[in-house]
């Protein structure tokens, strides 16, 4: 099992040495790759163009045969428990996870409807830096799920 988290810019200012932290501890757990595509500039396109650019780049980087995660508020909500066990039966069918994070218009239609699976990482919209440190912490908190640890509570 391998996961992918593929999000679409870079992480700037207060939030990145959060993300690379939290990113670094859920690497302790499970094999993690973080790819970053390049945000599409939307000085002269409508957002559904811009979605549509940034959304080819996130299926690109998606690993082949393994299951598509959208993060997407209108996903379902699950709670941390339910998220480790169903990592678990992911490592345990050897199965490759990835997660798309869009931008900030969002996910195009066309990775919404290729993901198996569509999670709220939470019930609000959140700019695409705060989701990413949000998805790296539970990524992390599901890895001391897993191997009974006392981070979580």
């Amino acid at each position: 099992m391998r996961i992918v988290l593929a999000a679409v810019g870079r992480p700037r200012g207060d939030l990145a040495p959060a993300i690379a932290d939290y990113e670094a501890r859920a690497g302790r757990y499970w094999p993690l790759a973080v790819h970053e595509v390049r945000e599409e500039p939307a000085r002269a396109l409508a957002a559904d163009q811009v979605r549509e650019r940034e959304g080819a780049r996130l299926l690109e980087r998606a690993a082949p045969g393994g299951v598509l995660v959208a993060c997407d508020e209108r996903g379902e909500a699950w709670t941390s428990a339910r998220f480790a066990d169903w990592l678990r039966r992911q490592r345990d069918e050897a199965r490759d996870v990835t997660f798309a994070i869009g931008g900030a218009y969002g996910l195009a239609p066309a990775v919404r409807d290729r993901a198996g699976v569509r999670l709220a990482v939470a019930p609000w919209t959140l700019p695409h830096e705060m989701a990413r440190l949000v998805l790296a912490e539970q990524l992390y908190r599901a890895g001391t799920i897993a191997r009974g640890e006392p981070y979580h509570k």
